[in-house]
């Protein structure tokens, strides 16, 4: 369970890891502010509000560009992961998925804290959020497949599609 645990913290680690590094890039003046989510508390990664709507939506949706990355690097090294002793693996696996499927449900009720990554994409790209959400899903739910079903071919090919779609949006 230790390793699976320690798994699932490298994943929040990089997501919020990819977030202050994009931060850094763009001399965005980062900082770590409390939020909460109904309740139970967290964090934020912020930063000065005046970046450009490209800028913004690289460091919204980059904890998501972290998370697709690592997934596919796990399912293309790893295509039977769910078959294997790998408790670390699929923690960070399970980190991936959950927290997608988490932000995105997030943005399909538009609730949260006003710093939900899913909110920063929706206002920098102009697509309203329950899109964005599905945007955040999409990819998630295929890997989802593909570790539960690694001879399946076609949810290989639409889960990579589904990720460079959500980096591609950086140019709308």
């Amino acid at each position: 369970m230790g390793r699976f645990l320690t798994g699932a913290l490298t994943g929040l680690a990089a997501h919020e890891g990819g977030h202050l590094l994009m931060n850094v890039v763009f001399d965005a003046d980062p900082a770590i502010e409390r939020v909460d989510f109904h309740g139970i508390p967290f964090f934020a990664i912020t930063h000065r509000p005046d970046l450009s709507s490209n800028q913004e939506y690289v460091v919204s949706s980059v904890g998501f560009w972290v998370q697709n990355g690592t997934n596919e690097w796990l399912l293309a090294k790893h295509p039977s992961l769910r078959s294997e002793r790998a408790p670390f693996k699929k923690g960070l696996f399970a980190f991936n998925v959950l927290a997608s499927f988490a932000y995105a449900g997030a943005a399909f009720a538009q609730t949260g804290p006003d710093q939900r990554d899913t909110r920063g994409m929706a206002i920098s790209s102009g697509i309203d959020e329950p899109w964005i959400g599905a945007f955040v899903l999409a990819p998630a739910a295929l890997d989802l497949w593909r570790y539960f079903d690694p001879r399946a071919k076609w949810p290989v090919w639409l889960s990579r599609a589904a990720k460079v779609g959500l980096v591609v949006l950086v140019f709308k």
